[in-house]
């Protein structure tokens, strides 16, 4: 089916076509036998992957940046992902960069995005799981939630938009991961260095436990970083979270690397992500996997295209994986078939 949609949807400008897709997943989620239906279409092979604390049905997640308001959980859910990961979520509402800002580039099955967080904030994600709670409409996947900082927080001011959020969302995540590796917002990826780093994971590290004993819960805080950082700054980056006491690293975010691109598109601004981001994702996820020595769980995302690729970074060692632009490419049954594959 989806390759007849395809087509269609390629003919709409990428976030109108985005819009339309995440309205629809919106719908259905609420329908019981329009969810039902979708959970028998897409339904993965029980394959159960144990990961900070959490059980996972199985490897395969939705990258953050699909689903940013958490308006389609649910219906998401019914596509056989064994974790869902909401965000990048903002303290305070925000529009994000001005449109056009996102781009396919089809001859290079990539998409560059210039999104820029935008965000309905905070408080309106709240409302939308209260209303989900109290009308018993769950997703059956691991749910996570990815936080950043609002576009006009200085740096020096961000710990306090992470520990806003980091106290919101503790009750209603499995985990969250903390966001500092955008290309989008100015600045954002200067939290990477080894100094900004390691404030900024203590704070949070220690707000964390506070949560964990009021309300006796477990919560896994993960952190992801960019596939930019050269081979030293990406060894500091991982001794600050083992440090701090993280439970596990995401590796990579999108890249300014445009080399190899065939696309009349390729000069636009933000972050590339899909098939040209490959190689250097796995020799990002191949230099963790070492450094790490299993101390550390690693979740593997970035031109993960194929039920292949994705089985490549598991064998690397990554304990989960993550797709998104694979998605707009291959089609929502690429779940299920990677799971197969394994």
């Amino acid at each position: 089916m989806y390759k007849l949609l395809r087509p269609i949807l390629f003919r709409l400008p990428p976030e109108t076509a985005h819009a339309l897709t995440l309205q629809a997943l919106r719908i259905s989620g609420r329908i019981s036998p329009v969810c039902w239906t979708l959970e028998l279409a897409f339904r993965a092979p029980f394959k159960p992957v144990e990961a900070f604390g959490l059980t996972f049905m199985n490897p395969v997640g939705l990258a953050a940046g699909y689903d940013k308001d958490g308006i389609a959980m649910r219906g998401l859910s019914t596509l056989g992902f064994g974790h869902i990961e909401v965000g990048t979520i903002t303290p305070r509402p925000q529009p994000g960069n001005p449109r056009p800002r996102l781009f396919r580039l089809v001859e290079d099955e990539a998409v560059i995005n210039r999104m820029g967080f935008p965000s309905q904030g905070a408080e309106k994600l709240l409302q939308r799981l209260r209303y989900l709670q109290k009308r018993r409409i769950q997703a059956n996947s691991i749910l996570g939630f990815n936080l950043g900082k609002n576009k006009d927080t200085p740096n020096e001011e961000a710990i306090f938009d992470y520990l806003e959020l980091l106290q919101q969302f503790a009750p209603w995540a499995d985990y969250l991961a903390v966001n500092v590796s955008s290309p989008n917002t100015a600045g954002l990826r200067q939290l990477q260095g080894r100094q900004a780093l390691e404030g900024l994971l203590t704070q949070l590290a220690h707000q964390r436990r506070l949560e964990q004993a009021r309300l006796e819960k477990r919560i896994p805080l993960l952190v992801k970083l960019a596939p930019d950082l050269t081979p030293s700054e990406l060894d500091d980056a991982l001794d600050v979270c083992l440090q701090t006491g993280m439970d596990g690293i995401i590796v990579t975010n999108t890249t300014l690397e445009r080399s190899g691109l065939r696309s009349a598109l390729r000069s636009e601004t933000g972050g590339l992500s899909g098939k040209p981001l490959q190689v250097r994702s796995e020799a990002v996820l191949r230099q963790a996997v070492a450094r790490l020595a299993g101390r550390m769980p690693v979740v593997s995302v970035g031109g993960i295209m194929s039920p292949e690729d994705a089985k490549r970074r598991l064998d690397m060692g990554a304990a989960l994986v993550q797709v998104y632009t694979g998605l707009v490419y291959a089609g929502p049954d690429l779940v299920k078939k990677i799971v197969k594959r394994l």
